[in-house]
């Protein structure tokens, strides 16, 4: 976990990123975010950009180059983490199709924005 802490400019700037999308994200739904709401996503958003980090850093280096490998990555572990678990937690509280589609999107734009700020403003490995 060491490459948080040398990572923590691009890490705060995906964080920050993610809180912004979500925080936009939820008057367009017709939500009011609530100051216990915005203190838990930024603490989510957080975590979600540290673990993309480290990702990130230990994706190999393809002839793919490092922009795509890094929007794949971001993809890849929306495909693997993020959608079933939002479709088993919608489908199970029986939401809409229509909000259940929004908030995958939501998630996918959140991931897709951290990955291109995290390899926009560069991630360091550790030594």
């Amino acid at each position: 976990m060491n490459y948080i802490v040398t990572n923590m400019l691009p890490i705060g700037a995906a964080t920050l990123a993610g809180l912004g999308i979500g925080l936009l994200y939820l008057p367009l739904r017709g939500a009011r975010p609530t100051a216990g709401l915005a203190a838990t996503a930024l603490v989510a958003e957080a975590w979600l950009a540290c673990i993309l980090a480290g990702a990130l850093i230990l994706a190999p280096e393809q002839a793919a180059g490092p922009w795509t490998m890094a929007l794949t990555s971001a993809v890849v572990i929306w495909i693997g983490f993020v959608l079933p678990t939002l479709l088993v937690t919608q489908v199970g509280e029986r939401l809409p199709a229509r909000a259940t589609v929004a908030n995958c999107a939501h998630w996918l734009l959140v991931m897709l924005a951290q990955a291109a700020i995290l390899q926009g403003v560069g991630l360091v490995h550790p030594a």
